[in-house]
């Protein structure tokens, strides 16, 4: 049959409509696929958030200029001034907790640091050595976490919980080199440490309701006083409100003093109700606290312990000897 021209158009308009049919039907799959992409993109992103909020994240302060000297000495260290370091710490502190980031903040110690590289035979001068070793330090260093405090008050509580471990460790070497309890075979350390804590609950318990401030002390054979300070409240129905980390400082530093062939000293200062502070004393001895006399307690509180000067006695304070404790109870250690 010959063709004839409409029959060229009839095909000419079928192919015609056939690929725009085809255009449709693949510009409507791009649109499913996208359609399909975006609904699953928030899951995944959301998941992706909980996670990253749940991952904790760990920063190293360094805590003076000393330290960020030394640090600054490392050819891939960023920064050349201590207080740009901490703006720029403070400003991505800030910015991981706004994104709901549970933050640590861990002293990054130079000398551990590259003792940390020697022992672990790697180069000291890399962003993942000083990764690592923050890691590493969150767990057997001090660390305090973030709430979006002032820097300030940030390095000032990380000091502190860095002087109490300082503290912690050396009463606590003290107590490892006792070996086992006499009594029960358990070790001394453990004993010492239950002994120390019901002395510190006798005590407050006969010190009676107030804010108490004890101060326990102890010469050691060389190097400086062991010395550790706890705050706690007392109130009227006998329940106690303390800081952890001071009272277990305190109660090792005590426990410590079991050992010592020279007595320890403990002071407690009590602010009551009505604004009044009396000061007791003891001393602390192989077999727990000995009551100071009145007078031995303003000696020991008014003298300067560096110089042995006399010091002035505070206005309103009194000074009062030590109470007898009531004896522990069994079981309590050595």
């Amino acid at each position: 049959m010959q063709n004839t021209g409409r029959t060229h158009q009839k095909t000419r308009t079928a192919a015609a409509g056939g690929g725009r049919s085809r255009t449709r039907d693949r510009s409507r799959a791009r649109k499913a696929t996208l359609t399909r992409a975006r609904r699953r993109a928030p899951g995944r992103s959301a998941h992706r958030r909980a996670l990253r909020r749940e991952a904790p994240t760990v920063v190293g302060l360094l805590l003076d200029e000393h330290d960020f000297t030394t640090m600054a000495g490392y050819r891939t260290f960023p920064f050349t001034d201590y207080g740009t370091y901490l703006r720029h710490l403070d400003a991505m502190l800030r910015s991981l907790h706004a994104q709901g980031t549970s933050i640590a903040v861990t002293l990054f110690d130079p000398d551990r640091f590259a003792t940390h590289c020697a022992d672990s035979r790697r180069p000291p001068d890399t962003p993942e050595a000083r990764a690592r070793y923050t890691a590493e330090a969150s767990t057997t260093g001090p660390a305090v976490p973030y709430t979006r405090q002032p820097l300030r008050l940030l390095r000032a509580g990380l000091a502190r919980a860095a002087d109490l471990r300082v503290t912690r460790d050396r009463a606590a070497g003290l107590l490892a080199t006792a070996g086992r309890c006499t009594d029960c075979g358990e070790l001394f350390t453990h004993c010492a440490f239950d002994l120390a804590a019901h002395t510190l609950l006798r005590l407050l318990a006969v010190a009676g309701p107030g804010t108490h401030h004890v101060v326990a002390s102890l010469t050691t054979q060389d190097g400086p006083p062991v010395l550790a300070a706890a705050r706690l409240t007392t109130a009227a129905d006998g329940s106690f409100d303390l800081d952890d980390a001071e009272t277990t400082t305190l109660c090792t530093v005590m426990a410590a003093a079991r050992l010592t062939t020279r007595p320890g000293g403990l002071v407690l200062r009590t602010t009551d109700a009505r604004g009044t502070d009396t000061v007791r004393g003891w001393s602390l001895h192989h077999d727990g606290p000995h009551p100071l006399t009145e007078a031995e307690v303003f000696d020991a509180y008014c003298t300067d312990p560096g110089t042995g000067d006399v010091l002035p006695p505070e206005p309103g304070v009194r000074y009062r000897a030590g109470f007898d404790l009531p004896p522990p109870h069994p079981g309590t250690g050595p």
